[in-house]
């Protein structure tokens, strides 16, 4: 696994051990038996691809502030925010696509 893919790997870690806080944070006490894997995907998924919409908003405001003169915004953190978001959103789009690879797999197998 390369360095991109064990940090992705670790914030979807992270973000699925926030989201089973916020679970439990909601039902204290409350013991469920229900399926709720796929609430939990489903929850990961959306932070995921909200962190990823903000990374890209972030990025748009410091580039427009740096072009617009903001001497509080340097050239460099308009730059780091442009390659962050930007490696954010090739590692979506690379789980997206091994998602659509899974599910055609899956729809492939005989009944």
């Amino acid at each position: 696994m390369d360095i991109k893919g064990a940090a992705l790997f670790q914030e979807m870690q992270a973000y699925a051990r926030q989201a089973q806080n916020i679970s439990n944070d909601l039902r204290p006490g409350l013991v469920t038996t229900e399926n709720t894997s796929q609430a939990d995907f489903q929850g990961l998924l959306k932070m995921a691809l909200d962190n990823v919409n903000g990374l890209q908003q972030n990025s748009n405001q410091l580039a427009t502030a740096v072009e617009m003169g903001d001497p509080k915004v340097t050239l460099a953190q308009a730059m780091i925010a442009g390659q962050k978001a930007s490696i954010a959103f090739e590692a979506t789009v690379q789980v997206r696509n091994k998602l659509v690879e899974a599910y055609k797999e899956i729809m492939a197998m005989p009944v």
